[in-house]
Parts: structure tokens; C-alpha cells; sequence
């Protein structure tokens, strides 16, 4: 019988700097979670609201090299640059929405949408978002992919590692997503959310605490997601016989964060963990470990 997994377990291994392996899963069933644009199917997997059986688009961790991975993990840390280890922590604080939130609202403020079309689009990106996030668990769930920090038990990350499977990035799950369905409103500033979509990906890398492919693999599994609301949102007529959305092609360029690399809704978040991060003491780690303050999510 063919082995199941020829990779390391997330479930088996400890993080860096831990003596056991994870014990305190992330919503591990919130692949399980009710959804908007997609749908949940009698096979396990997700559907168009049509019935249309959705083949992700994501490689199956059994056929990567999680060693060669693991080398450019490493690779990146040892050179990283202090814009890379600024990026890592702006894209980490809070959950992904926290920075594409205020993207949203920048763009709506700058392009003079109407608020229910303002309420569309929050909404659209939301929902989007959300399904991407239940997929995305779905599969980290499923495949429970080991992080970095368990295939090499001395790796330093810059941020704690999340405490949730590796494979895909949630983070850039989302960014994808969020990229396609605010590039379908304003496209016009089509470019500059690519280039969101890509750093917010990256910042997982230059944090230490995904594989690339995780990351690669994420933003396409996203920018799916968002193709398939964007199909959905194509097909919505108002009683006039009209197309609802309205499209801003006329470039303003708007002033979309980051740059700087300040969050919009600033938060003292706490960053102490148990695995091996930066600058981070053991003794301060133990010390914070149970404090009342919000935890950082990732």
C-alpha cells in the first residue's frame, strides 16, 4: 500500500524551540465552515452554487521537495534585508484582513463610490475572502504539511510561526482572492494590487515561517476563488435589465498602504511565543506566554 504523505507532519514534529508537537490547532474546522460563493460537496470537496464540481488549483504536497523548500527558507532569512524583515512584520499583524480592509476602503474613498455600491464591494471582498480562508483550512487541514520551523528544529523566525498547517498560505490565499475581486471594481489600479497581492505573499517567506510554495500555490489557490465571485458578480442584473457593477477605469492612483509600513488601524498586538523567534528572550517568552493582551493571528 502506497505511503499517504512523504512528507513530515505538522501534527508529529515540534516548532523550534518547543518539546512537543502542536497541541493548540488554529480552527482546525473552519475548512468545514458555511461559505458564500462556493459551495460544500457530497465528495468532501467545494462546488460552483451551480453544482460544478471546482478542481483546485493547488499542487499536491506529494509532489514537492520540501527539502529544497526547507534550503530556500533558509536562504532567504540568512540574507534577508531590513525592507524584507519590515515587510514580514507589517503583512503579519492581525488577521489578513486587517491590511486589505483599509485597501478597500482607500480605493473607495479615492474613486467616489456610492455607498451601496461601497457596500457591494466591502461585501463581494469579505465573502471572498472568507471562502477563501474555509478552503484554504480545508486543505491545510488535509494535508497537514509541516512548517519550516519543525523540519529544522535551531530555525530562527522573525515572527512566531502560526499554529497551523504550512501548505497553502492562508495569507496569500487571501491576497490573491482580495487582488482579483477589487481588480474586477477598479481596474485601473489593477497593477498596484498585484503588486500587494505579491509582497503580501512574499512577507511569509522573509517571516520564516512558510515554504515559496506555499506561498506560490496560495496566491493561485486565491486568485481562483476571487475568478469564481468575480463570475458570479458578472451575472447580477438590476430591475432595469442593467449590469449592477460599474467598473473605475479612469486611474487615480490611489494611495494604497503599504507604503509606509504602518498599520492603518494601529493594535498592540501580542507577538510572544514558545518557538524560536528573534530577539525574543526565553525568559520573556515564558513570562508573556499567558498574557490577557489579543494574540497575533497569522
Amino acid at each position: 500500500m502506497a505511503k499517504k504523505y512523504d512528507y513530515e507532519l505538522w501534527t508529529e514534529l515540534p516548532y523550534a524551540g518547543e518539546d512537543h508537537p502542536p497541541r493548540n490547532p488554529e480552527t482546525p474546522y473552519s475548512g468545514s465552515w458555511s461559505t458564500y460563493y462556493i459551495e460544500h460537496n457530497e465528495d468532501g470537496g467545494f462546488s460552483t452554487p451551480s453544482g460544478k464540481p471546482i478542481l483546485l488549483d493547488v499542487r499536491h504536497p506529494n509532489t514537492i521537495n520540501w527539502d529544497t523548500q526547507l534550503s530556500k527558507v533558509k536562504r532567504t532569512l540568512a540574507h534577508l534585508t531590513p525592507r524584507e524583515k519590515e515587510i514580514a512584520y507589517y503583512w503579519s499583524r492581525g488577521p489578513a484582513t486587517k491590511q486589505w480592509t483599509p485597501i478597500a476602503d482607500i480605493l473607495i474613498d479615492t474613486y467616489g463610490v456610492e455607498a451601496p455600491r461601497a457596500g457591494r464591494i466591502l461585501a463581494a471582498l469579505q465573502a471572498g475572502i472568507n471562502d477563501s480562508f474555509v478552503v484554504a483550512w480545508y486543505l491545510k487541514f488535509k494535508w497537514l504539511v509541516a512548517r519550516p520551523n519543525q523540519l529544522d528544529d535551531d530555525l530562527v523566525t522573525v515572527i512566531c510561526t502560526p499554529r497551523h498547517p504550512s501548505y497553502p498560505s492562508g495569507h496569500a490565499a487571501v491576497a490573491g482572492t482580495a487582488e482579483v475581486i477589487l481588480s474586477y471594481f477598479f481596474p485601473a489600479e489593477k497593477r498596484r494590487l498585484h503588486d500587494l497581492a505579491e509582497e503580501c505573499a512574499k512577507s511569509r517567506l522573509y517571516a520564516g515561517v512558510h515554504f515559496p510554495i506555499d506561498n506560490d500555490e496560495g496566491l493561485k489557490l486565491g486568485r481562483q476563488i476571487g475568478h469564481i465571485v468575480v463570475k458570479q458578480l458578472q451575472q447580477e442584473y438590476n430591475s432595469e435589465g442593467n449590469p449592477v457593477d460599474i467598473h473605475y477605469r479612469e486611474n487615480r492612483n490611489a494611495k494604497l498602504l503599504p507604503p509606509p509600513y504602518e498599520q492603518a488601524i494601529p493594535y498592540d498586538f501580542n507577538t510572544s511565543c514558545d518557538s524560536l523567534v528573534e530577539n525574543q528572550s526565553t525568559s520573556y517568552k515564558k513570562q508573556n506566554n499567558t498574557s490577557p493582551k489579543p494574540k497575533l493571528f497569522f
